[in-house]
C-alpha cells in the first residue's frame, strides 16, 4: 500500500528509552505519561522521559530491592516507588527540601498494596486487596496524612487521569464495578454498575478481567468500555466493545456497541475521540466515532467501523551503530500487539494487548524476552499499549520507543465517498480546517465534481458549525458588556475550533480558486456561489460583501446582466455599500448599473454622503441637491463641494442656480445672503461676478 492508503500513523518523534533487559526495568506512568528506565533498582540510574519533556530527569537511589511500581507525582515534585506488597517510599525532589527517603504503610492490616495512583502533587491513593486508601502528601513534614479510607474486597484496579476515577473490580466474578472520583482533597464514591458478562460463567472464578476493560475520556464524557467477546458456536457476528458512559453524577449506562464482526485478539487505543481497534490475525486497525449515526435498537446505539479495515503506516527506526555506520539503512518496525499466552476469543479470552501486571524480562536460556506475571507495577510489554497505559500511546519496550498514535485525515477523504457522512466526521476532528477546504475543493473539480444536492448538504453542515460559534460568541459578548454576575459561573470566552470553516476560509481556499477554472461552466460556478449564500442565510449568517462581489464579478464576465438586474432587483444579494461602489464602476460595462447603485444607497438609509458623492461624481448636481433636500440635509451641506462641482460642469446656468440656492439659504438662517469666510467660497464668488456681474449678487433683505 502507498503511504495515501494509510489513516494510522506513529509520529515523528517518539520518545526513545533503553530496551528492557535483565538489569534494565522499564515502567510506565499512565498520568504523566512518561517513561522510566531503572537499571539495577535504581543504584546505577534511572532516566525518566516523556512527550512533552524537552530534557530527561536522570538521578540515583540507593537498590533496596525489586521496584515493583515508580511514578512522579504530578508536576514531577514527588517520587513514589513500591518494592513490597505493605509499604510505598518516597522522596522529595523540591528544590531546597530534604531528598531522604519517607515510607507509608497500608493502614488496613493484612492488605497488599496493588497499587497507587496520583491524583495531584500532593495527593496520592493506595489500593490494595481489600480497600483504597487516599493521602495527603506533606513533603516539609516526610509524611503522609490520611484523608480518607473505603473498606471493599478488590480484584483489581484500574485508573483513568483525565476523569481523575478510580476503578474497582468487586465480587467474586469481579463484573461488578467501583468507581471512585478525586478532586482537590476531596474522594467521592460513585454509584456501582455492573458489566453484562456474554454468557452466564460456569464457575465462581474471576470471569472478568482488567485486560477486559479499559477507561478512556470522549467527547469530554467518561466511558468504561468492555471488550465482550463472543464463543463460535454461537451465530454471532464476532467480538464488540461495548461503552458504559460513567457520569459525575447519577448512575452509569451502558449506551453504545462497537460491532467488530470478527474475533481474535485484539488491541484498543482512542486517539483524537475515535475508538481504534486493532487485531491480531489480520494485522489491520479499524475506527469508530460514536458522534456519527449508529443503528440505535431502544436502548443503545450500534456502531460499525467508519472505514475499511487498514494497517498502522510501517515505521522505520534508525539503525543503531557508531558515527560511521549511520547511514545504513533504517530497519523497519513490525510491531507485535499481542503478548504471548493470551488466549483466542473463540476460548473466552479475547483481550486488549495491555494490562497491569507484566513488565518484559529477558529468558536466559533463550534469549528470547517472555512475559513475567506481577501483581503491582505498572506495565510495559512487547508491541502496543493500548487503553491500560494512555488512550493515544503505542510502547514497544523490546525496542525502546514510545510512539503517540496520530489519525491522517487525507488518506480518509477518498475512502468515504459519503460527503455528509465524510463532513461529520471531519468537524469532529482537531485538525481538520485544510482537509475540509480540500474536500470542498475536490468535489467543485471536474473529475470529482458532487451534484448540487450534496454540494448543499455540505455547506449546510459546515455553516451550522460556524453558527454555533458566532452565537456562542455573541452570547459572550453580550454577558460581558452586560457584567458577569459574582455569583454566576465563570464566563469562557468560545473556542474557534478548527471545525470553524468562515466566510473567508471558503472565498480564499475554495471559491475565488474556483471562479478562475475557466473550464467549469458558468452556470455551474453561479449556482455553486449562490447555494453557499442561500446556506448562509439559512443559518442567519450575515453575508460578506466580497461573496456579493464575486458573484457580480462572475456574472459580469460572462455577459449575464439581465441575471444581475434580477439578483439586485429581488434582494438576492444584500445591499451594501461596497456592493454599491461595485455596481458603480460597471457602468461602463451596463449603464443600469449606476442606477441600481443609487438605489441601493438610498436603501441603505445610512449612505447619504455616499449618495452626495457619487452624483457630483457624476456631474448631477442639482440631483443631489435635490436628493439632500429631500432627507433634510441642506441646510448643514458644504457649499463650496456643491459650487466646486457645478463649476466643473462648464454649464453657466447651472452654476448660478446652485450659487443661488446657497445665497438665499445664508438669508435664511443668517439675514445675509453673503458667504461667511469660513466656507472658503471667496474663487466662486470672484468666478460669479465675472460672469454675471456685480449686480447679480443678492442683496440682504431689509424689513
Amino acid at each position: 500500500m502507498g503511504e495515501e492508503d494509510y489513516y494510522l500513523e506513529l509520529c515523528e518523534r517518539p520518545v526513545h528509552f533503553e530496551k528492557a533487559n535483565p538489569v534494565n526495568c522499564v515502567f510506565f506512568d499512565e498520568a504523566n505519561k512518561q517513561v522510566f528506565a531503572v537499571r539495577s533498582g535504581g543504584a546505577t540510574g534511572v532516566v525518566v522521559k516523556g512527550p512533552d519533556d524537552r530534557n530527561p530527569i536522570s538521578f540515583r537511589m540507593e537498590d533496596k530491592g525489586e521496584v515493583k511500581c515508580i511514578k512522579f507525582s504530578l508536576e514531577n515534585k514527588i517520587l513514589a516507588v513500591q518494592r513490597t506488597s505493605k509499604t510505598v517510599d518516597f522522596s522529595n525532589f523540591i528544590p531546597d527540601s530534604s531528598q531522604l527517603e519517607y515510607t507509608q504503610e497500608c493502614k488496613t492490616k493484612n492488605a497488599n498494596i496493588l497499587g497507587f495512583c496520583w491524583t495531584s502533587s500532593t495527593e496520592i491513593v493506595f489500593i490494595t486487596d481489600q480497600g483504597i486508601e487516599f493521602y495527603q502528601v506533606l513533603p516539609e513534614k516526610r509524611n503522609l496524612k490520611l484523608l480518607k479510607s473505603q473498606n471493599i474486597n478488590v480484584n483489581w484496579y484500574m485508573y483513568c487521569p483525565e476523569g481523575s476515577v478510580i476503578l474497582l473490580s468487586t465480587t467474586v466474578l469481579g463484573n461488578v464495578l467501583q468507581p471512585f472520583y478525586f478532586r482537590a482533597g476531596t474522594m467521592s464514591k460513585l454509584p456501582k454498575f455492573e458489566i453484562e458478562l456474554p454468557a452466564a460463567p460456569k464457575s465462581t472464578k474471576l470471569s472478568l478481567s482488567e485486560r477486559d476493560i479499559a477507561m478512556a475520556t470522549i467527547y469530554g464524557q467518561l466511558y468504561v468500555l468492555f471488550l465482550r467477546h463472543h464463543s463460535r458456536t454461537s451465530n454471532s457476528a464476532g467480538a464488540e466493545v461495548v461503552l458504559y458512559h460513567l457520569p459525575r453524577e447519577g448512575a452509569c449506562k451502558k449506551m453504545h456497541i462497537l460491532k467488530l464482526n470478527r474475533t481474535g485478539k485484539f488491541a484498543l487505543n482512542v486517539v483524537d475521540n475515535l475508538v481504534v481497534v486493532h487485531h491480531q490475525d489480520t494485522e489491520t486497525s479499524v475506527i469508530f466515532d460514536i458522534r456519527l449515526r449508529g443503528e440505535f435498537d431502544g436502548s443503545v446505539t450500534l456502531h460499525h467501523p467508519v472505514l475499511p479495515a487498514r494497517s498502522i503506516q510501517p515505521y522505520q527506526i534508525p539503525a543503531a551503530g557508531p558515527a560511521p555506520v549511520t547511514s545504513q539503512s533504517p530497519i523497519p518496525c513490525k510491531l507485535c500487539i499481542f503478548s504471548k499466552g493470551l488466549g483466542r476469543a473463540g476460548e473466552g479470552s479475547c483481550h486488549f494487548s495491555l494490562h497491569r501486571g507484566l513488565r518484559v524480562v529477558q529468558d536466559p536460556g533463550s534469549g528470547e524476552s517472555h512475559h513475567e506475571s506481577h501483581p503491582w507495577g505498572f506495565p510495559l510489554i512487547e508491541g502496543w499499549a493500548s487503553m491500560g497505559a494512555s488512550p493515544d500511546i503505542i510502547i514497544s519496550a523490546s525496542q525502546g520507543y514510545l510512539w503517540n498514535l496520530q489519525v491522517k485525515l487525507q488518506p480518509i477523504v477518498n475512502l468515504l465517498p459519503d460527503k455528509g457522512r465524510l463532513m461529520d466526521f471531519l468537524l469532529q476532528r482537531k485538525e481538520c480546517k485544510m482537509v475540509i477546504l480540500s474536500v470542498c475543493s475536490q468535489m467543485l473539480t471536474e473529475s470529482d465534481r458532487a451534484t448540487l444536492p450534496v454540494i448543499a448538504t455540505v455547506f449546510d453542515k459546515l455553516n451550522q458549525e460556524y453558527k454555533k460559534y458566532l452565537d456562542a460568541e455573541q452570547s459572550y459578548t453580550m454577558a460581558m458588556e452586560a457584567g458577569q454576575s459574582r455569583s454566576g459561573p465563570l464566563l469562557r470566552r468560545p473556542v474557534r475550533t478548527q471545525a470553524v470553516v468562515d466566510q473567508s476560509d471558503m472565498y480564499t481556499h475554495v471559491l475565488s480558486v474556483f471562479t478562475e477554472k475557466k473550464e467549469t461552466p458558468h452556470k455551474f460556478v453561479i449556482a455553486v456561489l449562490m447555494e453557499y449564500i442561500r446556506s448562509l442565510n439559512q443559518f442567519q449568517i450575515t453575508v460578506q460583501h466580497y461573496l456579493h462581489e464575486l458573484v457580480i464579478r462572475t456574472l459580469v464576465q460572462h455577459s449575464l446582466f439581465s441575471t444581475l438586474h434580477q439578483f439586485l432587483q429581488y434582494h438576492v444579494l444584500s445591499d451594501s455599500k461596497p456592493l454599491a461602489c461595485l455596481l458603480l464602476s460597471l457602468e461602463s460595462f451596463y449603464p443600469p448599473a449606476h442606477q441600481l447603485s443609487l438605489d441601493m444607497l438610498k436603501r441603505l438609509s445610512t449612505a447619504n454622503d455616499e449618495i452626495v458623492e457619487v452624483l457630483l461624481s457624476k456631474h448631477q448636481v442639482l440631483a443631489a441637491l435635490r436628493f439632500i433636500r429631500g432627507i433634510g440635509g441642506h441646510d448643514n451641506i458644504s457649499a463650496r463641494k456643491f459650487l466646486d462641482a457645478a463649476k466643473q460642469t462648464e454649464d453657466h446656468m447651472l452654476f448660478y442656480t446652485i450659487f443661488r440656492f446657497f445665497e438665499q439659504r445664508n438669508q435664511r438662517l443668517r439675514g445675509n445672503p453673503s458667504f461667511t469666510p469660513g466656507e472658503h467660497c471667496e474663487e466662486h464668488v470672484a468666478f460669479f461676478k465675472q460672469v454675471f456681474g456685480d449686480q447679480a449678487l443678492m442683496r440682504p433683505t431689509t424689513f
